[in-house]
């Protein structure tokens, strides 16, 4: 007779379900033996479960369907907590299997019991327990359909002991809804916002990930209005590429030239987009907004015009009603400004640049110690890797340089936390894409510090043939947490790392390495690494003093610096 184990694991691999990630234990030994014997579902086992969570969240934002992850009774389940955290702000659809002391000890504050329903009640769309036989397949068809239909986490509490309850014969099986069709904002919203673009001079548009399946009716959108395109980070991909409207990235990311479209438009046109960045918008401007969901519009700066609806259908009906006699002045002078800006950051990347006596007084004043650019290193990356790699990226200044030298051309994918904003998620997130197709590139851009808050999980690359490349940019430090407190004339503090040998401790966890120290062997190291047929990291030693400017930098952003720089000059002294 089939048990409450075998219904899940069945169900879920029947629904498309191709991975389960977690680390086995107790409460889930029912589980995971249902696992084993079904050849349509991988079980990937991680030293961590937050990997295991971030892993899933990742597969499900690449392909759109269910991500699967697993935590044991207690603190085995509490280790999911900040990649779910993750994939719920991502609206990644993610089922979270968590283990749950017997039955008959639920409520005595039993060894390593946890209320999963309450501890998960913030990040999941749906948490429950599973007490009884006799409500499956009901519960996980409700947990299933909550995670796809809402776009979040669903969690289901499954007891050791329930999970090994046998069924009754001929219990129905699980079935899942159907993904809701797409459609259009209301007819009169879409009439509003046409004559308020068609009336506006200047038309700026800020467009996000929910406009990534829309790409033609996107671009089309800025011919007829002549608007230059501000993309979010996770709109590079499908939107960056052969794109002659687009001015790159606002906040701090991103550049001067898209800050100035936003502060020079007449209307703003929110596109697919929940940037959070409330100090990055525009003041006194008209601003229409385009989203799906209801309550993201206007939470993040006042809203004239709504549009609620999906991208692609609301712009199909918006488009007719606007006319294609623009002049194009203000897109040329915003594309003007981004392309000479563009040239300038290039210019940082050649290895050339520092020639004569110019360049090499400029070099001993920005990089005294001939250290790596790590510009440098994303620019190489960039022009080596595959048009359909996956990249990942950590959050702080991996990401910068990713985001200003890695361009999402071809079929290109990027993945990172960028709206928890997480540490360590590059490494996680590219087991899960590579699990996905392990013939395909893909790269996680390192900062040393995340690697080494989830150094163990380098050999489940090893163990499981996952042939990742780990690029390192090692800078010995929290490079972000270091320009936030010199920029506020705070002195340099806590911030170093005390690495060991990164390059020798993969090497003894099974991986290829190469350490990259000189900046004339880089091309050369990451061509290595991309062609390597097995997970490869890559220690690059870069610069720690690099900085990101932001777009609009103060005076008293210049000023806390000076000062900073000062004290720890006066200290080191």
């Amino acid at each position: 007779m089939k048990t409450v184990s075998k219904l899940i694991v069945e169900s879920l691999a029947e629904y498309g379900v191709t991975h389960a990630w977690g680390v086995v234990g107790d409460a889930l030994n029912p589980i995971t033996d249902a696992i084993r014997q079904e050849p349509g579902m991988e079980w990937i086992g991680v030293r961590h479960e937050e990997v295991a969570a971030f892993a899933a969240g990742a597969q499900a934002q690449l392909t759109g369907k269910l991500g699967l992850c697993m935590g044991t009774v207690g603190p085995g389940s509490i280790h999911l907590l900040n990649g779910l955290y993750d994939a719920k702000k991502s609206h990644a659809p993610v089922l979270a299997i968590c283990g749950q002391v017997p039955s008959s000890e639920i409520g005595s504050s039993f060894f390593q019991e946890v209320n999963n329903d309450v501890l998960f009640s913030d990040v999941a769309v749906f948490a429950h327990t599973v007490t009884s036989a006799d409500q499956m397949p009901q519960l996980l068809e409700q947990a299933v359909n909550a995670a796809v239909s809402r776009k979040g986490v669903a969690v289901l509490t499954v007891p050791g002991d329930v999970g090994g309850m046998e069924l009754e014969k001929n219990v129905r099986r699980a079935q899942f809804v159907p993904e809701a069709a797409q459609s259009a904002a209301p007819r009169a919203q879409i009439e509003a916002a046409a004559k308020v673009l068609q009336d506006a001079a200047k038309v700026t548009l800020l467009v996000g990930v929910g406009a990534r399946e829309a790409r033609p009716e996107v671009l089309e959108l800025a011919e007829r209005l002549q608007a230059p395109m501000v993309l979010t980070l996770k709109a590079k991909e499908g939107l960056e590429e052969q794109n002659p409207y687009q001015v790159g990235q606002t906040g701090l990311i991103g550049n001067p030239a898209a800050a100035k479209a936003l502060d020079e438009a007449e209307v703003l046109f929110l596109v697919g987009t929940d940037f959070p960045y409330r100090d990055w918008y525009p003041t006194g401007k008209t601003v229409i907004q385009l989203d799906m969901r209801a309550e993201h519009i206007g939470r993040r700066t006042q809203v004239a015009h709504s549009l609620v609806g999906h991208v692609q259908p609301t712009l199909t009906e918006l488009l007719p009603l606007l006319n294609t006699s623009r002049e194009g002045k203000h897109l040329g002078a915003m594309r003007k400004d981004y392309e000479h800006w563009m040239q300038r950051q290039m210019k940082i990347t050649d290895p050339q640049r520092d020639r004569g006596l110019i360049g090499k007084v400029r070099s001993l004043v920005e990089n005294p110690d001939e250290l790596i650019r790590p510009e440098a290193v994303a620019a190489a990356l960039d022009a080596q890797a595959d048009q359909d790699a996956i990249f990942t990226s950590d959050t702080g200044m991996s990401t910068v340089w990713l985001s200003r030298f890695i361009t999402m051309s071809g079929t290109r994918r990027l993945l990172g936390s960028y709206n928890l904003g997480s540490m360590a998620n590059a490494i996680p997130q590219a087991l899960g894409a590579q699990a996905l197709d392990r013939t395909r590139q893909v790269i996680a851009n390192c900062g040393d510090g995340g690697l080494m808050m989830l150094l163990g999980d380098l050999r489940t690359a090893v163990t499981y043939n996952l042939p990742v490349k780990f690029v390192v940019y090692n800078n010995g430090r929290l490079g972000m947490v270091k320009l936030e407190q010199e920029q506020g004339g705070l002195q340099e503090f806590g911030t170093e790392l005390d690495n060991p040998d990164i390059s020798a401790v993969a090497q003894a966890m099974g991986l290829k390495v190469q350490r990259v120290t000189d900046p004339q062997q880089l091309d050369a190291a990451v061509a290595a690494a991309l062609a390597s047929d097995g997970p490869y990291l890559l220690d690059i030693q870069t610069n720690p003093q690099e900085i990101s400017l932001p777009p609009k930098a103060t005076v008293s952003d210049a000023w806390g610096f000076a000062i900073a720089k000062s004290k720890e000059a006066l200290e080191s002294a």
